[in-house]
């Protein structure tokens, strides 16, 4: 694994890193370097917009954004950087990840984010599409995440017993 990261994870507060450290494993597993930090657009928007505008600058490639409630941080983020910025709705206590989906998906025209699905399996298929587009200049990568698939396709039984 690289030394420097190429996919930046954040999240609107540490009570994410409970999602969205499936996003880290999966990266992990797949060999590419990430860093992961708490970045909340609401009670850090300095931190935020530090981050944002310093990613591309620092050679991160694309950028998980995970945010659970009003959800704004992976929107914000991409309002900041031209680097891809993928969310994924955390889950939350009052309307079950529902309000961070909506949050996340209805972005206006001209500030797209990549939204994923609530929860662990949005973080991980946050990883894995992060790694797919990183794959497209990196045929090292795009072997690996071809044997993580193929690992994925002979895990599946073929009889339900």
């Amino acid at each position: 694994m690289a030394d420097a990261p190429l996919v930046g994870i954040i999240m609107g507060s540490t009570s994410d890193w409970e999602t969205m450290r499936h996003a880290a494993e999966t990266l992990d597993a797949l060999g590419v370097a990430h860093e992961a930090r708490v970045v909340s657009a609401h009670r850090t928007p300095d931190r935020l917009y530090e981050y944002a505008k310093s990613a591309q600058g620092r050679g991160l490639k694309v950028v998980i954004a995970g945010a659970g409630g009003a959800a704004h941080l992976p929107g914000m983020a991409a309002s900041m950087t031209a680097l891809p910025v993928l969310g994924v709705p955390v889950q939350s206590k009052a309307l079950d990840g529902m309000d961070s989906l909506l949050s996340i998906v209805q972005m206006p025209a001209g500030i797209p984010v990549g939204t994923l699905a609530i929860g662990k399996a949005g973080a991980i298929n946050a990883a894995l599409l992060a790694a797919a587009i990183l794959a497209t200049a990196d045929e090292a990568l795009g072997a690996r995440l071809a044997a993580w698939r193929a690992a994925q396709t002979e895990s599946v039984a073929d009889r339900p017993e």
